[in-house]
């Protein structure tokens, strides 16, 4: 007789417990670059397998799983061949490989340490590595760069291009984007107004990354870059338009109200706060924002929180939530004005 409480239970179980197992498999296939040599036309598995200078069984089967999990497809007369997901983990501009990358190795290291952080709230990445991921980062140049492309390709997954469609940025002159990593979404926002000037701000290892990205962009010349710490350097004062993209999410509560107080202080009666997060809510609706919070917790002590918990944040820096946005993804724009 079936134990299963319910029809299937027992097959969703097991698809949730062997979930680690699709995540190392599909990060050995990046790691090895399989969908580069095949796209470089490197079809059976035997070629596959010398091209990559791994062991010819060990690499077959691993492409069998990965055919179930639609990373590529498989026939007797053309062998194998990337699908569109395969084709995002190809090492190249716009690709998902260092995500992969970031996920299956320092990442999937800190889950490693899940139990501890269950147990006593510490981030399961310290215990892993023996110091803070902003401290690893510092002292890592090379996983400082490797992060940062992360974060910039993840910026599709954000709905970056959907922020100046769902809020009209055409009267601003001045945006300033506080902790803007590689300038993604100030380029995106600076696209739209030829007239605006921008000011990036955020740590110093960002900054080459983020000019190159502008210079690429929208150009040089339409964006001040400052090297700084968001809690301590001094903000320009009375820009329209203060940006916060997934930012709040890495700090504590006392924190977050130092960092908005700070924003606050240096906003004009007409300046807003457009803040981008993904907010959790109860019951069964969305699961990326859930996630989120559980992995910002296990790699850096952060959360995820509620629109409530975001109106008391701002309440107590001196805001108010005027409207919130829907963004692809599921993540949401609060639009932030002075309070009073």
């Amino acid at each position: 007789m079936s134990t299963d409480t319910a029809p299937g239970a027992s097959r969703a179980t097991l698809d949730l417990v062997t979930a680690a197992w699709r995540t190392q498999s599909v990060y050995a296939a990046a790691k090895l670059g399989l969908p580069d040599l095949i796209a470089a036309g490197h079809t059976g598995a035997p070629d596959i397998a010398r091209a990559a200078g791994a062991d010819e069984d060990a690499v077959r089967r691993l492409l069998r799983l990965l055919v179930r999990l639609d990373v590529f497809t498989w026939d007797e007369d053309g062998g194998y061949r990337n699908t569109p997901v395969g084709d995002l983990l190809r090492e190249r501009p716009g690709s998902l490989r260092d995500v992969c990358l970031l996920y299956g190795e320092e990442f999937y290291q800190a889950w490693g340490h899940v139990i501890e952080t269950a147990r006593t709230g510490r981030p399961g990445f310290e215990e892993a590595y023996g110091q803070s991921l902003v401290s690893y980062l510092r002292d890592d140049a090379d996983a400082a760069k490797r992060f940062q492309r992360v974060m910039q390709a993840q910026a599709d997954n954000f709905a970056f291009d959907a922020v100046p469609r769902e809020i009209d940025f055409s009267a601003d002159r001045h945006v300033v984007d506080i902790a803007g990593g590689s300038g993604r979404l100030l380029s995106t926002v600076l696209a739209t107004v030829p007239g605006a000037r921008g000011t990036l701000l955020d740590l110093e290892h960002t900054i080459p990354i983020a000019r190159a990205y502008l210079e690429g962009t929208v150009g040089g010349d339409r964006a001040t870059l400052v090297a700084g710490d968001m809690f301590s350097t001094p903000f320009p004062g009375e820009a329209d338009t203060y940006l916060l993209s997934r930012v709040l999410g890495d700090w504590s509560d006392d924190e977050c109200v130092r960092l908005l107080g700070n924003v606050r202080e240096a906003m004009g009666k007409h300046s807003r706060l457009v803040v981008i997060e993904l907010v959790v809510q109860d019951g069964h609706a969305g699961l990326l924002a859930p996630l989120w919070d559980l992995h910002l917790m296990v790699v850096n002590g952060g959360h995820q929180r509620t629109f409530g918990e975001y109106t008391e944040l701002a309440a107590r820096s001196g805001l108010s939530v005027q409207r919130s946005v829907h963004l692809p993804m599921e993540a949401t724009a609060l639009v932030l004005t002075p309070a009073g």
